[in-house]
């Protein structure tokens, strides 16, 4: 092939199909056949409505889509560690590879000008291959699909991040608020993890709906005036959750994790964007919380997640409910902005079912 088909996010709602030339992999790269590419909601958010940020970390008009997953089908010289045939998944950020950050695994949080996110500053995932550097490559087991790899991509490698940052085990409680893609994983990998309880609040009914369907959750509840009297009523004598984590990058959302919180216990933000507004006295210092904030995975981590999943026989493909086909995509993109539905993604060859 010569020239492959690709989507762009012209910023205004609607998706831009065209007929691009086929990268050649240099030194050190490789050419993915793409299989899975799942939507984020960040790239809703800051790609497709319209294009936020400016500077370097702007939407540079690159191929769409941060969360890919594929084969192999070329290699450039000097490889070190990935061959044709390998089935990887592209950690999002391809970092400078030298700093202290990037040396931690942690390339999300790279500051060289050298910085490029697949999708956003270099061509990403809604194409039939992708250029990619062999260091930002993670092994998929021969156990996961390429949707699961995907879907780890970003959004389960968040949350696991998130999970390990706050501590989950089965002496805990959990409960999570805003169960879109990212609070659905949440709740899948915290049960996972042993959590002796898991409780959901979203503001949208369908994706309350969805928990209950795929049996994530213990309880969940629609956002209204006495939600926090209702979710502390499910923990022991009221006291609270012993690990809450925040997946709505809403203030309101995030006041509740916090306040439902128990005594001693972590809370963790791993939604973006938004604000939050608490009183430090009475909802954290004289109870003894512990908030931390989450972005993104180390690879790493990322690595020890794909074993995991593989040891607790779950698969983050089951919270896909929706598969297009690549010259579909304006149908994806449209489908996830409406904010109703679990995870969209776009399949190729055998993942279409």
């Amino acid at each position: 092939m010569k020239t492959m088909l690709a989507a762009y996010l012209p910023g205004n709602s609607t998706v831009e199909m065209k007929e691009v030339p086929v990268p050649t992999p240099g030194p050190g790269q490789v050419l993915v056949k793409t299989k899975a590419s799942t939507i984020c909601g960040s790239d809703i958010r800051a790609i497709y409505r319209e294009h936020l940020g400016k500077g370097p970390e702007a939407y540079q008009n690159k191929v769409a889509g941060h969360e890919p997953c594929g084969q192999i089908v070329e290699c450039g010289e000097g490889m070190a560690r990935f061959k044709e045939g390998d089935r990887v998944i592209l950690y999002h950020i391809s970092g400078c590879g030298v700093c202290n950050d990037c040396r931690r695994g942690y390339m999300i949080s790279c500051t060289s000008e050298k910085r490029a996110a697949y999708g956003w500053q270099r061509d990403g995932g809604m194409a039939e291959y992708i250029l990619a550097d062999e260091k930002d490559c993670v092994l998929l087991p021969d156990e996961l699909s390429y949707v699961d790899g995907a879907q780890v991509a970003c959004g389960f490698g968040t949350v696991y991040e998130g999970i390990e940052k706050c501590g989950i085990s089965g002496k805990d409680a959990v409960l999570v608020v805003g169960l879109g893609p990212v609070g659905l994983a949440t709740l899948m990998l915290a049960k996972a993890l042993g959590a002796n309880k898991l409780v959901g609040v979203d503001t949208v009914q369908e994706r309350c709906d969805i928990a209950k369907e795929l049996g994530l959750a213990d309880s969940v509840y629609l956002a209204g005036p006495d939600t926090l009297d209702k979710v502390l009523a499910e923990t022991h004598s009221g006291e609270g959750f012993e690990r809450s984590i925040d997946c709505s990058g809403n203030t309101h959302g995030r006041q509740l994790a916090i306040r439902a919180t128990r005594k001693w216990g972590n809370m963790v933000m791993i939604g973006e964007g938004g604000t939050v507004e608490f009183n430090p006295s009475p909802d954290i210092i004289h109870d003894q919380i512990t908030i931390h904030g989450s972005w993104v995975t180390s690879s790493s981590r990322m690595e020890e997640l794909v074993e995991l999943l593989v040891r607790w026989d779950i698969h983050p493909e089951d919270l896909v409910q929706h598969r297009f086909e690549l010259k579909d995509a304006d149908k994806a993109y449209d489908l996830m902005d409406g904010g109703k539905c679990g995870k969209v993604a776009v399949v190729y060859d055998e993942e279409i079912k």
